[in-house]
Formats: C-alpha cells, sequence, structure tokens
C-alpha cells in the first residue's frame, strides 16, 4: 500500500515531503555500518561538452571555469560533512579526474560510454569494493551546504532510497541508495518523476529531501543569476594550479541574460 506524502521539517527547518511503505523498508541491517561505509559519486562531463545550454553567453574556457568551479565545491562540501569514507569523480576527461585528486577525491575514468551506463559501472565497483550506501549528487549545486548534506544522509538511515528533486520539479540532483544501485540510474529528462516511480514498483520505501542548496543546479544563465555567487566563486573558489591553461577567473564577466 502506497503511503501519501506528508509535509514536515527536519531539525534546521528545511522544508521535506516523505513517501514511504515502512513495512517494506529494506536493508535495517546496514543502519549501523551507514557512517563509515557511505560514498559519494559524482558524474562530470567532458569540459568541452559541458554546459552548452551557456554557449553564446559564456566562452568555451568560461564554461570549463565554471564547471571546475562548482565541482571544487561540492567536494568541498562533502568532505566538510563528516560522513563520507569516500568522494568519486566519474569523467571522460583527464584534467577533470586530476583537479578531483588535486583536491583530495578520487577520479575515475568512465568505464562505459553514457551519463547512466558510466555512473553504472563505477556504482558497481564501489559496491564490489564494500560501499553499503551511495549518495550520487550534481557538480553543479552552487548553494550547497554540509548541513544539507547531513540531513540527507541522515535520512538515508530510514529509508532506502532519498531523493533530492532540482528546483524545476523534473530532475533529480542527489540519489542516496542502500545499497548502490537498488534502483538503476534514470537520470535525464522527468528523472524525478521516473524514479519515484520506480521505487513504487519495487515496493521500496523512498523519501524526498528538498532543500535550497540540493534544489537550484547551474545549466540557464538564469540559474547563474540565481545563485547570486558566481562572480565572487569564480575569484576565490578556483584552484589555480588546475585552471592556470584557463581564461583567468578574474576575467570572467557575466552579462545579465
Amino acid at each position: 500500500m502506497h503511503v501519501p506524502s506528508s509535509p514536515g521539517t527536519n531539525d534546521s527547518g528545511v522544508a521535506t515531503t516523505v513517501v514511504a511503505q515502512p513495512e517494506q523498508e529494506q536493508g535495517r541491517e546496514l543502519v549501523a555500518a551507514f557512517p563509515t561505509r557511505c560514498s559519494a559519486l559524482i558524474p562530470v562531463k567532458a569540459l568541452a561538452a559541458a554546459k552548452g545550454r551557456l554557449a553564446g553567453y559564456l566562452t568555451p574556457a568560461q564554461r570549463a571555469q565554471l564547471v571546475l568551479t562548482m565541482l571544487h565545491h561540492v567536494v568541498a562540501t562533502l568532505q566538510a560533512s563528516g560522513q563520507l569514507s569516500r568522494i568519486v569523480v566519474v569523467s571522460a576527461d583527464a584534467h577533470v579526474r586530476t583537479c578531483a585528486v588535486s583536491w583530495g577525491a578520487e577520479g575515475w575514468p568512465e568505464e562505459q560510454p553514457g551519463h547512466n551506463a558510466a555512473l553504472e559501472a563505477a556504482a558497481w565497483r564501489l559496491r564490489t569494493e564494500g560501499v553499503a550506501t551511495l549518495l550520487t549528487i550534481s557538480a553543479d549545486l552552487p548553494l550547497l551546504k554540509p548541513e544539507e548534506v547531513k540531513a540527507l544522509l541522515e535520512r538515508g538511515r530510514r529509508y532506502p532510497v532519498v531523493l533530492a528533486p532540482a528546483h524545476d520539479g523534473q530532475g533529480t540532483n542527489a540519489l542516496l541508495l542502500r545499497p548502490p544501485l537498488l534502483l538503476p540510474y534514470l537520470f535525464g529528462e522527468e528523472s524525478f518523476r521516473r524514479y519515484c516511480e520506480a521505487a513504487q514498483r519495487r515496493h521500496l520505501a523512498y523519501s524526498r529531501y528538498e532543500s535550497p542548496g540540493l534544489a537550484l543546479d547551474i545549466d540557464t544563465p538564469e540559474d547563474l543569476q540565481r545563485s547570486g555567487l558566481v562572480e565572487r566563486w569564480l575569484t576565490a573558489r578556483s584552484s589555480s594550479h588546475c585552471l592556470r591553461e584557463m581564461t583567468p577567473c578574474q576575467s570572467l564577466d557575466i552579462p545579465q541574460p
């Protein structure tokens, strides 16, 4: 029986909606091991192909720089949460992987072509290496905060599937699965709806977690302006040794949409 959504708040006051079938919850035996066996997986496109909807608004070098700056923030925020044993960046771009390693994460090449196939291959590898809970999270979340990561992971102690929707309600910016690959990767159009439907078909308890930092991903000029952080970030948060071949961040001049 499907239990309807019920709104509420977490301890920090972030609005949430929970959808659950408690009698079907799986993996309770993994809860005790959660803190030491939870890892994060961050997919990143090749820089030359990243953020195509910003073409004509930012130069290719600026788009690449923006991607790396946001990735740096996401990695640093996950590290600051203190809740993850491993952080893995998966990308076909060697430069992205080099940056990830320099920031204290792991950098893995894509083993399969295609976004979801590459994630599945990486998730299988992590699962065989003993990872019991896997957070797959977008690389372009400029407002993400450590407390939001902690709250989402805490929700994962009670639900085997936790979903964080994008601000448009269509996409999915974070997916927590216990164990990894409990659901197939379905990123793409209307992924949030498809993830919910997949969980329902499998009679899995799942939770919807919403917060500002997990909702705002950067795909359009309007998203950039909505973030309100671009100029400060590209000046202060970039890794100069990873970006030295690109346009200096101080020269990034973002016009109004």
